[in-house]
C-alpha cells in the first residue's frame, strides 16, 4: 500500500513521535536472542541485561544478527530494509544494512566503519579508523595520538560502562587510554588529574609542579630527614629517581614531574 499525500498514513506519520528514547525511526526489531520486540537494541539491552534480571538469563542482543523489522505504521513483520514492503513508509532516513540499523535523525551525521563494524555518529569526513587502536578517532588526533590496542574495547575505568559502542562521547587522554568525557570532566572537579589506568598526567601540569617547587622550598624538612634519600618512580616519564626525601611531594629528576611514587630499595638495572 503506497501512501499519498493527505492520507491518513501520513497524517499519523506528522502527529505521531516514533522510536524511543535512543533513536527516533519507524520500526520496532524482533531480538534473535529471545524471540521479543523492542524498539532499539539499546532498549532490548535495558529490559535483558539489568540487575533486576536472574543473572543467568541476562544477555545482549547480537545486533548483526537481527533479521526482522516491524514497521511501527503497519505492524507487518518483514525482513530488514528500508522501506516498508507493506506501505512503503521509509523505517528509517538513515538506513545501514550491514548493523541493521534504522534512524530519522539525520543531523547526527552518522556513517558505518567497516573497520569498526559499527555505525558511528559525527561525519566520515570527521573521522579515521585507526587499525592498531580498532577505533575512531577524530582526525585531529590522526598524527598525536598515542596507539594502544584495542583503546576502546574496554569499560570505562570510572564507570565501567562498555566504551567501543557507547552512546556517551568519549575522550582520548594524552597516555592512549580512553574514558567517557563526562567522567572525565567529574574526574576534574575532584580535582583528579592521572589517567585511572597508568597515573599518567591527563594534561599539562606546569603550572601545578611550579607552585609545588615553591611549597617545597617554603617548607624545610627537620634535621633528622635532610640527608634521608629514597627513590622515586615517575608516572610521567617512567624515570627513576634517588632524591631527598620530603613531606610535600618528590621531584622527577628526568622531567620535573612530581607525579611520582616511592618505591622501595635500588632499583634493577
Amino acid at each position: 500500500m503506497e501512501i499519498e499525500k493527505g492520507g491518513s498514513l501520513v497524517d499519523m506519520v506528522l502527529s505521531r513521535d516514533f522510536g524511543c528514547s535512543h533513536y527516533k525511526r519507524k520500526c520496532k526489531i524482533r531480538a534473535p536472542c529471545c524471540g521479543e520486540v523492542f524498539d532499539c537494541r539499546h532498549c532490548h539491552n535495558e529490559a535483558k541485561n539489568s540487575f533486576e534480571v536472574n543473572q543467568f538469563a541476562r544477555h545482549e542482543i547480537p545486533r548483526h544478527q537481527v533479521t526482522k523489522v516491524i514497521c511501527s505504521l503497519c505492524d507487518k513483520e518483514q525482513d530488514v530494509q528500508q522501506n516498508c514492503t507493506n506501505c512503503n513508509v521509509s523505517m528509517g532516513n538513515y538506513f545501514c544494512s550491514k548493523c541493521k540499523f534504522f534512524d530519522d535523525d539525520v543531523s547526527k551525521n552518522t556513517y558505518h566503519c567497516d573497520g569498526c563494524g559499527i555505525c558511528r555518529v559525527g561525519g566520515a569526513e570527521n573521522f579515521f579508523h585507526c587499525d592498531q587502536c580498532g577505533c575512531c578517532y577524530s582526525k585531529m588526533l590522526k598524527d598525536s595520538h598515542r596507539c594502544i590496542e584495542r583503546a576502546m574495547h574496554h569499560n570505562c575505568p570510572i564507570c565501567y560502562e562498555y566504551l567501543f559502542d557507547s552512546l556517551k562521547d568519549v575522550s582520548v587522554l594524552q597516555c592512549g587510554h580512553t574514558i567517557h568525557l563526562g567522567c572525565l570532566q567529574e574526574m576534574k572537579l575532584h580535582f583528579q588529574f592521572a589517567c585511572p589506568v597508568c597515573s599518567r598526567s591527563i594534561c599539562d601540569m606546569s603550572s601545578v609542579w611550579e607552585k609545588l617547587d615553591q611549597e617545597v622550598a617554603a617548607t624545610p624538612m627537620p634535621e633528622i630527614y635532610q640527608n634521608k634519600m629514597v627513590w622515586i618512580l615517575c608516572n610521567d616519564c617512567g624515570a627513576k629517581s634517588n632524591v631527598h626525601f620530603h613531606i610535600v611531594a618528590h621531584k622527577c629528576q628526568s622531567c620535573n614531574s612530581y607525579n611520582t611514587k616511592q618505591t622501595i630499595g635500588v632499583p634493577c638495572l
